[in-house]
């Protein structure tokens, strides 16, 4: 996976590192301390020394990125995955950690608040990219809707991708119309999506499953060496665990 991806792989990593060197050009104009949280009112709560923010948190989300793409490697299916679907897998990082800085030197510089609702159209856009991509996702045990039913029949798998993708893209469209609401009215709008962009996609694996069985027409068949597969997320979680620390 790592090969053939190689010329995105390289633009991933440079591109989650461009912050640093937007911070290095910025760095005299900068406070020497910076929001790294906010709460639900866009009032950042949780402050980061200037070297930390410029330096480390880009270098947390390249680390994320890297578990992402070793964990994928890992998976002999992702051989066989979609290549369009694994270059947007591969950019979602990327992407958030240049949003994230860039929005947060702004708001420092021009001493704005942070615009709650760029968080919603941040999420939408994702939403929408990725929704376009679950239906060619194919059967694997790293990317895309990863629950019980879905691995072990791929033909629960393919409908449930295609239901999936469908309303996660009217999710993120509905996430991009919140810009319109109240701010307060906006957040509360975006967590409803997003547990249904959960929850529906789930709901929905089980239901076919079901039909499945009653049908008779249901084989397990996993993909995965269950003890490999919780190995893997023992790993990933200490990972993310002594990063977060």
């Amino acid at each position: 996976m790592i090969k053939k991806n190689k010329i995105t792989i390289i633009f991933a990593n440079i591109l989650t590192l461009l912050p640093i060197i937007s911070g290095i050009i910025l760095w005299n104009k900068l406070p020497p301390y910076l929001p790294i949280h906010w709460n639900l009112a866009g009032e950042a709560d949780s402050y980061g020394s200037k070297a930390f923010f410029v330096f480390g948190l880009p270098l947390i989300m390249l680390a994320l990125l890297w578990v992402c793409i070793l964990v994928t490697a890992l998976d002999k299916e992702s051989k066989k995955q979609n290549p369009k679907a694994v270059s947007a897998m591969l950019l979602i990082i990327p992407l958030l950690s240049c949003c994230l800085s860039g929005l947060t030197y702004g708001m420092v510089l021009y001493e704005s608040t942070f615009p709650v609702y760029f968080i919603n159209l941040l999420f939408g856009v994702m939403f929408i990219i990725m929704g376009n991509y679950l239906p060619k996702c194919k059967q694997n045990k790293t990317m895309g809707i990863k629950i019980k039913w879905t691995l072990e029949s791929e033909e629960n798998w393919q409908a449930t991708h295609r239901f999936g993708g469908i309303v996660w893209f009217f999710c993120g469209a509905a996430l991009v119309l919140t810009i319109l609401l109240p701010e307060k009215i906006s957040m509360a709008v975006m967590f409803v999506l997003m547990l249904v962009a959960v929850l529906v996609p789930t709901i929905y694996s089980y239901c076919f499953y079901k039909k499945q069985k009653k049908d008779g027409g249901f084989e397990s068949k996993p993909i995965y060496d269950k003890k490999k597969y919780r190995m893997i997320g023992i790993i990933v979680t200490l990972v993310l665990a002594i990063l977060f620390a």
